[in-house]
């Protein structure tokens, strides 16, 4: 499999250098030169096999010529420790729980997959993993490359825009871990880490790569829990999965690379009904999907805090899966938005009515599907990623209801921990100054 950019003027490359690289170097995202077909009969027999044994056919064409099956099986045997379980919350809605992961994120899929990929493939580089986040991508990915020998990452997060958990979980670690809280928002952040992807003078000087949804090997894991999910459909319904078109994957957006990985697996034959994107009040992609063209925006904080992105990066392969064409993607995607206000009354409702906990994204996510018109869900089931343990957003969730959200011990750890993280303003030479300083031996 060979891959291309977004931006079309980069030579294609393998699955190990779009890995290496992160970013192309015309500054595109990588994207696969095709989406293979996995067969309707494969599709349909989901039940049969387990967790790793699906994520392995979904991930060998991608990394087809890179990895042999037996490398790729044993490394997702490392990565798929814990499960995706599927919950109904009510006759309409389900949430797939993706965060029984280490740091209790979705994102704990992707990082631990890449960081495994990036261990096969290093030849004693020193490399560098630079980040931007919004919130759980630094844990995730701090946590997935812990301790690997020859990498450094170092993590740029906006100060005072993530919650405590969320800026603990990554600010503590040390080791070969770099956190840097940046003056800014979390577009200043990944607009420091693209400018420094494509500073030819300092990829010279050391070599980089990204950990975000922009890297390939971020993004592919994602689709597996899709495939889990429609496996626990299969299992719990009698005419099999020609009923699953019913079934339609509410998905909580910042970066869009969550909806993006949905999307190629349905391209790859998954028999997914429609998706719905879902905002907060950073709402480009909605915008776009209703006709009025695609204006970024500088992004606003909210309760959501982990999708406060203004200008997603994975748009850019979306618009490749649709070659630019609005009204086909509009056909495939809903998309609606979340006020705080709005996301804390569904956090209340939601958990008033049937005693379950959402964390603020899913909340959203609630909401948007619960304002499509009531034709469009009569006889439909919304099936909404649940992205993050609600006790990473505890003091969000207090203000919805009158509840204390358990700290799991291993986050209630890291609270007791000292702080580590790096203050700078929001300047690319003082970016700079940190990366020579910490750079990996």
């Amino acid at each position: 499999m060979q891959y291309y950019s977004t931006h079309h003027n980069a030579a294609r490359v393998s699955f190990e250098e779009a890995v290496t690289r992160g970013l192309a170097p015309d500054g595109g995202l990588y994207m696969p030169e095709r989406l293979p077909s996995l067969g309707a009969e494969w599709f349909r027999g989901l039940k049969r096999y387990s967790f790793v044994e699906m994520a392995h056919a979904i991930a060998r064409p991608f990394t087809e010529g890179a990895l042999d099956d037996r490398a790729l099986y044993e490394l997702l045997e490392q990565v798929l420790t814990f499960d995706a379980p599927l919950v109904p919350v009510r006759d309409d809605l389900c949430v797939l729980e993706l965060f029984h992961g280490p740091t209790l994120a979705f994102k704990d899929f992707g990082a631990r997959f890449m960081a495994r990929v990036f261990s096969h493939f290093n030849r004693d580089r020193a490399i560098t993993i630079l980040a931007a986040t919004s919130g759980d991508t630094g844990s995730a990915v701090a946590h997935g490359f812990l301790g690997i020998p020859g990498i450094r990452v170092v993590l740029l997060y906006p100060a005072g825009k993530i919650s405590p958990t969320q800026e603990m979980q990554m600010a503590t670690i040390g080791q070969n871990v770099v956190a840097i809280e940046v003056g800014g928002t979390f577009d200043d952040c990944q607009a420091l880490v693209k400018r420094a992807f494509g500073d030819a003078s300092l990829c010279e000087e050391m070599t980089l790569s990204s950990a975000n949804s922009i890297n390939i090997a971020r993004l592919i894991p994602q689709a597996f829990y899709y495939a889990r999910a429609l496996a626990q459909i299969e299992e719990t319904m009698d005419q099999g999965l020609e009923q699953t078109g019913r079934y339609h994957m509410v998905v909580p957006s910042g970066n869009f690379g969550n909806l993006t990985a949905g999307l190629f697996l349905k391209r790859m034959g998954a028999p997914m009904g429609g998706f719905v994107a879902a905002t907060n009040a950073n709402h480009v992609v909605p915008d776009y999907l209703s006709g009025h063209g695609y204006k970024t925006m500088p992004s606003v904080a909210t309760l959501s805090n982990a999708m406060d992105v203004g200008n997603p990066s994975n748009f850019a392969r979306m618009l490749e899966l649709y070659h630019g064409n609005a009204a086909a993607m509009s056909m495939d995607i809903r998309a609606g938005w979340a006020t705080d206000e709005q996301t804390l009354r569904t956090l209340r409702e939601v958990y008033e009515q049937t005693g379950y906990l959402l964390d603020p994204h899913a909340a959203v996510g609630v909401h948007v599907w619960d304002q499509l018109p009531a034709n469009e869900r009569k006889g439909q089931v919304g099936i909404v990623l649940g992205t993050a343990h609600p006790a990473k957003f505890s003091e969000v969730v207090r203000q919805a209801v009158d509840v204390n959200v358990p700290l799991p011990e291993r986050l209630a750890a890291c609270m007791l921990k000292e702080k580590r993280s790096i203050a700078i303003p929001n300047t690319y030479d003082d970016l700079v100054a940190v990366l020579r300083e910490v750079q990996p031996e």
